[in-house]
């Protein structure tokens, strides 16, 4: 992977998890405003950062390590004013959203998995479904089904997925 391939990948995965790095500030500083702030201040140190990061690797580990930290100076900082939590506590949130972090991400990566093994036909409906935001309705005309048909199909199939990524966290 060249250079230019490598920054382009590191700006997507921050663009990516922006959301997810906002919510996990966010309930450790219960304040918008700071949370916002803190955001921006993490964004900084991810890309001063970014060299340090292996590719390959999962990101939002290492981020939310990063995030947690700024969270921490910021709270270190502001310790005059009024703030929701002190250090310890945000410390010990910190710790728990990253074991349930490590945990969605293992199972995003069983279902990327399962999703590969569905026949192509699924893997289009799913896709139209959750990737596209196509409404049932939607669906069933661009297949020339009954949208009832369309139902039952994705709730198949959502089943199947659901009773895959059961079966490879149980082997994990």
């Amino acid at each position: 992977m060249t250079g230019s391939d490598q920054t382009e990948a590191f700006v997507q995965n921050i663009a990516e998890n922006q959301s997810r790095l906002f919510g996990y500030i966010f309930s450790m500083l219960g304040d918008h405003t700071r949370a916002s702030d803190v955001l921006q201040e993490t964004n900084l140190v991810l890309w001063r950062k970014r060299l340090e990061f292996r590719s390959g690797e999962p990101f939002m580990p290492w981020a939310l390590a990063i995030a947690r930290f700024q969270v921490l100076a910021h709270v270190r900082d502001r310790g005059r004013d009024r703030c929701l939590l002190d250090p310890e506590l945000v410390e010990s949130l910190a710790q728990e959203t990253e074991k349930q972090v490590e945990h969605l991400e293992t199972i995003q990566q069983s279902l990327r998995l399962c999703l590969g093994n569905l026949s192509p036909l699924n893997r289009d409906l799913i896709q139209q479904r959750y990737y596209r935001s196509s409404s049932i309705k939607e669906i069933a005309e661009s297949l020339d089904r009954g949208a009832s048909s369309v139902k039952v199909a994705l709730l198949r199939i959502r089943r199947s997925l659901a009773e895959c990524v059961r079966k490879r966290m149980a082997e994990a």
